[in-house]
């Protein structure tokens, strides 16, 4: 299963002719192509409605993608997300593939360390303390929140645990959605420096999504929806 993800792959991230609708709902997703290489930094935008969280979705196989469609390609690093299992898809994202919740998602009667225990033992196991108390400080985090229930903690708080949720594994695709929507500007660019400090490393992909422009200066590449789904173009159409 993990033979592709093994050698360094020119494109993190490659989508051909991606359509995918909810039941009998409209296309929600119609992207033609799409490609992403691997080390890159995204800042993808966009309106509510657009697709940005169903492309997310789509991304970390939280979403199962669409199989029978023969011109459909879905590879995170060489490997066909609808060619997995639901399991095998599970592990995969595991593995390989980190995500930021807007919500965050931490278990709140769970400790700091428990959380980021449960993740790793979905991903790649093992005692996790060291890699936690090192996360933990390249996010300004003092180590004795580590013991602490994750419902004690303060939002800004709160948004760097789950950072260090995402990053426990060492994933290689980060995918983040809407985490500053509650925050005022300088907070906001404050956790993005601190995101990216956390996540440098030359062969790490990030796609960090949100329909806040300020925030694209902090990015190399910037993708917009509007451009990437043709079912939103064709709803605005509609619109007009």
């Amino acid at each position: 299963m993990n033979a592709p993800v093994a050698q360094l792959a020119v494109n993190a991230i490659a989508v051909e002719n991606l359509r995918f609708s909810y039941g009998g709902a409209p296309i929600a997703l119609d992207i033609p192509h799409w490609q992403v290489p691997q080390g890159s930094h995204v800042f993808l935008r966009g309106p509510s409605g657009s697709g940005k969280s169903t492309l997310l979705n789509l991304l970390s196989g939280t979403l199962a993608p669409p199989k029978n469609q023969a011109a459909t390609q879905l590879q995170i690093f060489g490997q066909s997300l609808a060619a997995l299992s639901n399991r095998r898809r599970d592990r995969f994202r595991a593995e390989h593939i980190g995500v930021v919740f807007q919500q965050f998602n931490l278990i709140p009667y769970l400790s700091v360390l428990d959380n980021l225990r449960l993740a790793a033992h979905f991903g790649r196991g093992g005692d996790v303390r060291d890699r936690a108390e090192s996360l933990l400080q390249q996010l300004k985090l003092p180590l004795s929140l580590l013991s602490r229930q994750a419902q004690a903690l303060s939002v800004g708080q709160q948004q760097r645990v789950a950072i260090a949720r995402a990053l426990i594994n060492r994933p290689q695709l980060l995918l983040v959605d809407e985490p500053t929507s509650a925050l005022d500007r300088d907070a906001r660019d404050a956790f993005v420096d601190i995101l990216l400090q956390s996540y440098s490393g030359v062969e790490n992909t990030l796609i960090f999504v949100s329909h806040d422009t300020t925030l694209a200066q902090h990015f190399p590449v910037v993708a917009d929806m509007r451009d990437l789904n043709q079912a939103w173009k064709l709803e605005a159409a509609d619109v007009t």
